[in-house]
């Protein structure tokens, strides 16, 4: 990756604020912006100029971002690693015509399987499927990171389509988690979910084995009210699970990339298909708008431009993602995964070492919450920490507008602030009114300094509906994708994932008591002594 004209031009514009960009031009906003649907991303306040974005733009062309975009969507094995497409778009191709991969036009079966979803989903809200003590209550999903990431985020978010049973999801191998979802839960009345496709995954399946004994010793009938997102039909058989009741998808669909299609099948129980669909319909739009647009009105590639120039040339090494909706409160954790697992690598595409920083560390809270938590290090931290803002324009309760106005008032305030921030003369004028003079207006101006010029965006929309948030999380997902192929790595893989995992499987008997510690390091032999002592 070819940075050194950009670092020049970071150079050269070191000195430069953000808000001189704006003096330079009453347009700036119009036109460091880019629109698709009733969305709009707002990348003004950034020191991103018309230089910089050639600059930026430029790595689009040398990376053959256009040849790569389209080998993603029509199967090619983009996935070098483990030798797979990544199809996670044909999930939401509801009439986008035929893909193949190794010469078989695979959108038939996803259709059928999403045609199954809707009829399962329908029936189980309608009460057609229902448990051994009458039409279901609540469903609970036991998965773990794209498996439950995904749909815990979405059902969430369209909390006000919910109309469905009550939704509950199960991760954590700790028992507390699960004890504490099924405390209140009929047994009788309530559908379990097993999402891992494999169904192999370690957590997934010793929580799944305390729902299946928690049903039985209730009263509940395993065999009526076990699901599965699997597609190991063999072991959801063997646990009991009828094959009617089993929702496969290929491997062809990243974990992270999953609640398109049978990983949200949970949501889609919650909002009905109808919503469901909108849902996909809203990420086949952004799919288009992607597939079509010009760079500089590419709002995926614009997005990622974005971040490389934070991230790899000006070396922010974190990003904040700040929705200011208290619904979409798990998408910034559903962000985390997708880029940090997607991009959290050091070595690129044919084997080498990276010779620039990979993705930065994507963390966030909703507004107003955070306000009131880190954005103090925000502000005036000794970092900066470029911050990308979400909210709508209008809010679900036409009676509390006076709340939405509020909330969207402070969004506002707060990349503004991060932009133009306080200068010291400023702040020695205020303390001089509050009646301060000499050496305490001094010290006490000081601490009310804002440094400013520290860059944001922002994404505004209408209204947070399926379709819209359709198109957020495929925004991201290409966001994401552009990142990788413009860093020459493979965004579709996580062997980072799978060490820990072994070493766990390795220390179960020594955790146990079984074997001992001699082959361990001293620290994990004194910790699992500590355990062993203490164990009651």
């Amino acid at each position: 990756m070819q940075l050194n004209t950009l670092r020049d031009l970071a150079d050269s514009i070191a000195d430069t604020r953000i808000q001189d960009l704006f003096a330079k031009g009453s347009d700036r906003a119009k036109a460091f912006s880019a629109t698709t649907g009733d969305l709009l991303f707002d990348y003004s306040k950034t020191q991103i100029d018309e230089k910089i974005r050639s600059a930026l733009i430029h790595l689009c062309d040398r990376a053959n971002l256009a040849a790569r975009r389209e080998a993603m969507f029509t199967g090619e094995k983009i996935n070098e690693t483990e030798g797979r497409a990544v199809l996670h778009t044909a999930l939401r191709n509801l009439d986008g015509g035929a893909v193949e991969v190794d010469g078989e036009d695979v959108m038939p079966g996803v259709l059928a399987t999403l045609q199954r979803m809707r009829v399962f989903a329908e029936e189980v809200r309608g009460g057609t499927i229902s448990g051994s003590g009458g039409s279901f209550t609540d469903v609970v999903n036991i998965g773990i990171g794209g498996s439950d990431l995904g749909p815990v985020m979405a059902t969430h978010a369209l909390a006000p389509y919910h109309d469905g049973p009550r939704l509950h999801y199960v991760s954590n191998v700790d028992g507390a988690h699960i004890a504490d979802t099924l405390r209140e839960l009929d047994p009788a009345r309530t559908l379990v979910i097993v999402a891992s496709k494999t169904f192999t995954t370690i957590e997934t399946m010793t929580n799944a084995r305390t729902a299946r004994a928690w049903m039985l010793d209730g009263g509940g009938d395993p065999a009526r009210q076990f699901a599965a997102v699997s597609s190991a039909v063999d072991k959801t058989g063997n646990f009991g699970i009828p094959e009617d009741r089993v929702f496969g998808f290929a491997d062809w669909v990243g974990g992270r990339y999953s609640v398109w299609g049978p990983v949200g099948l949970p949501v889609m129980i919650a909002v009905g298909s109808n919503a469901f669909d909108a849902f996909l319909r809203g990420g086949q739009a952004m799919d288009l708008h992607f597939r079509s647009a010009e760079w500089t009105e590419n709002m995926p590639v614009m997005l990622a431009l974005v971040g490389i120039w934070h991230r790899q040339v000006l070396n922010y090494a974190s990003r904040a993602v700040l929705p200011y909706d208290q619904r979409l409160l798990r998408l910034p954790a559903y962000f985390q995964q997708l880029e940090m697992e997607s991009n959290g690598k050091s070595v690129a595409m044919d084997g080498s070492v990276l010779t620039v920083p990979s993705g930065p560390v994507v963390w966030g809270e909703p507004g107003t919450n955070g306000q009131h938590a880190f954005y103090q290090l925000i502000h005036q931290g000794t970092d900066v920490i470029p911050c990308e803002f979400m909210v709508a324009a209008e809010g679900h309760e036409p009676e509390l507008a006076h709340h939405h106005r509020l909330l969207l008032a402070n969004c506002l305030a707060q990349s503004e602030a991060l932009m133009c921030g306080r200068s010291l003369d400023e702040a020695r004028t205020r303390m001089a009114e509050k009646g301060l003079h000499g050496g305490e207006l001094e010290r006490q101006a000081r601490h009310r300094v804002f440094p400013g010029n520290r860059p944001s965006t922002t994404l505004i929309y209408p209204k947070l509906t399926p379709f819209v948030l359709g198109q957020i999380i495929a925004l991201y997902e290409h966001r994401v994708f552009v990142e990788g192929v413009l860093l020459s790595i493979n965004s579709f893989d996580q062997w980072g994932v799978e060490l820990g995992k072994e070493l766990a499987t390795s220390l179960g008997p020594i955790v146990d008591g079984d074997v001992g510690t001699e082959n361990k390091d001293g620290s994990t032999a004194a910790l699992v002594s500590y355990a062993l002592r203490h164990r009651g």
